[in-house]
């Protein structure tokens, strides 16, 4: 049966030897075996784990989260590999509508093609804006009308510049949320907070005034229950549309 020492396993993953010794000391990942020379070596089935951990660190999971999902009983690594790429499909997709939007609202900068106003917020609004906007009047009322035409008045002014850099703002937070929670930081912890203010004014800029506390509480409310926004989040780490949820409500009761 083929072996793998740490130096050749870290060549052949591209992980540090340093980092295959930590995985070893914490119990994640254990070679098959240690030689009579101490070396350690890895089989094939040490090379499939160490896989699984590269994608759920892809993912945004801690190390100790991952220990527990792997040593789960019952774990089944085709199904493991199955979801990963349903996830990392969607999100290759989202980068791909968000490069094409760069790349248009660029162009259009510089002055080499005009840009409908509608391709100025894909990726980061929703493409299927007149189903969003059913949906919204279906589950708020017909004074949700009201405000949908309000903030399209509002933006309708807005510059091909100051769309770009609403876009790069709200793929920033989003960044920065996944990785929070992958850090475990509490929904209501400053750093998280601070985030949550950051999202506040981004929200502010498309409304036709900064929401209340309730009303940002209702719109984490709306993440949650609408399903394409929970894909949106849950598609970038898994649960943050309730952690999201949570911050903004936290958020609400504390600043608004």
């Amino acid at each position: 049966m083929e072996r793998w020492t740490v130096s050749e396993l870290a060549r052949l993953s591209g992980v540090s030897v340093r980092t295959l010794h930590h995985y070893d000391a914490v119990g994640l990942l254990r070679p098959a075996c240690v030689g009579r020379n101490g070396y350690r070596y890895y089989g094939r089935e040490e090379l499939l784990r160490l896989q699984q951990i590269l994608f759920h660190r892809e993912l945004g999971l801690p190390l100790a989260q991952i220990a527990q999902v792997l040593d789960a009983p019952g774990f089944d690594r085709a199904a493991a590999l199955r979801a990963h790429r349903q996830t990392l499909a969607a999100e290759a997709a989202r980068y791909r509508r968000l490069v094409r939007t760069i790349d248009q609202t660029l162009a259009a900068l510089e002055g080499e093609t005009d840009m409908d106003e509608k391709d100025l917020y894909r990726g980061f609004a929703p493409e299927k804006q007149a189903e969003y906007e059913d949906w919204l009047v279906d589950r708020f009322g017909p004074g949700m009308a009201e405000e949908i035409a309000a903030s399209k008045a509002k933006l309708k002014g807005a510059s091909a510049a100051d769309m770009a850099r609403l876009q790069a703002e709200a793929e920033a937070i989003e960044t920065a949320m996944a990785k929070a929670l992958a850090e475990g930081l509490p929904a209501d912890s400053s750093a998280v907070q601070a985030l949550m203010r950051r999202h506040h004014d981004w929200v502010a800029a498309f409304w036709r005034r900064p929401p209340t506390a309730e009303a940002f509480a209702g719109l984490g409310r709306l993440y949650q229950e609408h399903p394409d926004f929970r894909a949106r989040y849950d598609g970038r780490a898994p649960g943050l549309t309730d952690y999201l949820a949570e911050a903004m409500r936290v958020f609400g009761e504390r600043k608004l």
